[in-house]
């Protein structure tokens, strides 16, 4: 066989297995309700899971208890001095226009900083954030699961500061019991623009 016919006989096999990839990404979009509510190539899948934390109230409870509807779930911490309490007030603000819009959502705060996020200290602070936010802390082993399970990083930045920063990721995700992870929104995401992708997902469900 020449080499134009070996050549041609690569492009057809090119083709054909572009062709099935682009067939396969296009059955996959059409066979996922939510596509419209996604900016991306984000779908459902292995993010988050059980976990068992306490809440605010000292009350020991898994993630049935507190993903009982659509739920924003962000990782931070009390002590973080901008970005935990902007971007939970945005989650705040998200709520207040779904609700307007006859939509329930509930804000959860996972505590990254368990050493000094007790429970006390998380419902002080849910308490001035929002009455609907449930603050969550637990061990460091319960604290550490539930961030392995979201798939989200912290890291003391200098365990010896006596006022040490946590670095962590800023993701928060939308969750609902009966599909799980539905999709993730970066800290850049405006309040309103926010909203109309959980409620885009709530209506389609």
């Amino acid at each position: 066989m020449n080499t134009r016919i070996l050549a041609g006989v690569a492009v057809v096999a090119v083709v054909a297995g572009l062709g099935g990839t682009i067939w396969k990404i296009m059955a996959d979009r059409s066979a996922d309700p939510f596509a419209q509510c996604r900016a991306g190539q984000v779908a459902g899948g292995d993010i988050g899971g059980p976990f068992t934390l306490v809440d605010h109230d000292g009350r020991t409870v898994t993630d049935r208890d507190v993903i009982t509807g659509p739920t924003l779930v962000y990782f931070g911490y009390t002590f973080c001095p901008d970005v935990c309490p902007l971007d939970n007030q945005r989650n705040v603000e998200a709520a207040d226009i779904l609700e307007e819009m006859g939509i329930g959502v509930t804000p959860v705060f996972i505590t990254v900083d368990p050493a000094r996020d007790t429970p006390e200290v998380m419902k002080s602070y849910v308490d001035n954030m929002d009455p609907r936010m449930i603050g969550l802390s637990g061990t460091e082993e319960q604290i550490r699961a539930a961030a392995q399970a979201y798939k989200t990083f912290y890291k003391i930045a200098d365990p010896s500061e006596e006022f040490y920063l946590v670095e962590h990721m800023t993701f928060t995700y939308l969750m609902t019991p009966q599909h799980g992870f539905m999709d993730f929104f970066r800290r850049e995401m405006e309040p309103e623009e926010m909203a109309r992708r959980v409620a885009c997902y709530v209506e389609a469900s």
